[in-house]
């Protein structure tokens, strides 16, 4: 593991476009990608093969904004004539994977806490869950209602407000969320101010920014290059990948739009929650709740079943843990809602809560970072894309 005065001298080495050394992994990256420039046999499949031909040389910068371009559909793989048991062994989708998550460790912030990486997996996700339930369970039997509160003595009138006030979860809930926005911000800020230079530091003009958005919404690259979808276990096509990350993401953002919409209710309107169906709030909660457990449980079926060269065996845990974790918040989001006026909203309450707190806390040390570096390297694509090439090696 590197050091933080070495990562902070290849930081400034990156910026002043000097040669920095490059890791294993990123050593093993560059010979890939050198092979692969020479048959460009798969140019098509995704962004990568173009934005690679664009290059002689893979340096550092290079290495970590291809690793992050592709997203690891598995197509090149089961294509290759190279591939293993070829004795060049070209896995493109190991060897970015390993990049990728190299680079999540060395653009956190603060880049002590990039160890979390390596150590945010399945069981340290559940150990936290249990842990802040636990807390949340204690607090609610040593407070003023007593025990009393979590096993169904106590009318709450279907208000959690009246167990947990407003203004106290605002006060729990909001500095985390805020530090971990904070974290990742100044962790992508810092990639795109090293993948810059990579293609020539050109503004992003506004057709660049717009097809990154549709890419990104979208999920252009899981489909093959072709359409037909991605691969998960064998060489067949599926769109069942694409599919399960449009439900989850899309589930995601409708929850994240409900809880939004419900603190402008809130702050503005003086209507507080909880709040009923018909209301747009609702609507929108229970809408993303059920799309982010059908996603969820539809991409931990396909990860369990995925080809062992599409994935590295020590980033399996952080994979499933950031799975799990979605499902239990989408989960306990629905159960909260349907028991809110049983006994059973105390205990729930507290089993919802606790799942989120540990999303915010994990949220810039967890797999959710892979979108923002994605993204980044997306928008940086489709800006590279409208220069002339400057080596005159293939076309898009």
């Amino acid at each position: 593991m590197q050091t933080l005065q070495e990562l902070t001298r290849q930081a400034q080495a990156l910026a002043n476009g000097e040669h920095v050394p490059l890791s294993a992994d990123e050593q093993e990256a560059a010979r890939v990608l050198n092979i692969c420039n020479g048959c460009r046999y798969c140019e098509g499949f995704c962004a990568v093969f173009p934005a690679m031909t664009r290059r002689l040389e893979f340096g550092k910068a290079d290495v970590n904004y291809l690793a992050n371009l592709c997203h690891n559909c598995g197509a090149c793989l089961h294509s290759c004539q190279y591939a293993p048991p070829h004795s060049f062994a070209i896995s493109i989708p190991q060897t970015m994977a390993a990049v990728r998550g190299q680079t999540y460790q060395e653009y956190s912030w603060p880049r002590p806490l990039g160890k979390l990486y390596r150590r945010n997996g399945l069981t340290l996700t559940l150990a936290a869950f249990a842990a802040l339930s636990l807390f949340l369970i204690l607090a609610v039997g040593l407070g003023g209602q007593g025990w009393d509160a979590l096993w169904g003595a106590v009318d709450f009138g279907g208000n959690f407000y009246n167990l947990f006030p407003h203004n106290l979860m605002v006060g729990l809930f909001a500095p985390v969320f805020l530090f971990s926005l904070v974290a990742l911000a100044m962790g992508v800020r810092q990639f795109w101010r090293d993948i810059t230079p990579v293609t020539g530091g050109t503004p992003v003009p506004p057709p660049a920014a717009a097809e990154a958005a549709h890419n990104v919404l979208s999920l252009k690259y899981l489909d093959g290059g072709h359409g037909a979808g991605c691969n998960n276990e064998d060489d067949a096509f599926t769109l069942a990948r694409r599919r399960c990350h449009h439900f989850t993401f899309y589930g995601f953002m409708l929850c994240f739009a409900a809880t939004a919409l419900g603190t402008v209710y809130h702050y503005l309107f003086g209507w507080s929650a909880p709040y009923d169906l018909p209301s747009i709030p609702k609507i929108l909660g229970a809408a993303g709740g059920t799309l982010m457990i059908i996603g969820t449980a539809g991409l931990w079926r396909l990860h369990t079943r995925r080809h062992p060269e599409h994935v590295l065996a020590q980033q399996k845990a952080m994979d499933r843990g950031f799975i799990a974790l979605l499902f239990i918040i989408a989960a306990t989001g629905i159960i909260l809602w349907l028991t809110r006026g049983t006994p059973a909203l105390a205990l729930m309450l507290c089993l919802h809560l606790a799942a989120v707190m540990t999303f915010f806390l994990t949220m810039p040390y967890s797999k959710f970072a892979h979108g923002f570096y994605r993204s980044a390297a997306l928008l940086r694509h489709n800006t590279e894309k409208r220069l002339p090439n400057p080596v005159g090696l293939g076309s898009e």
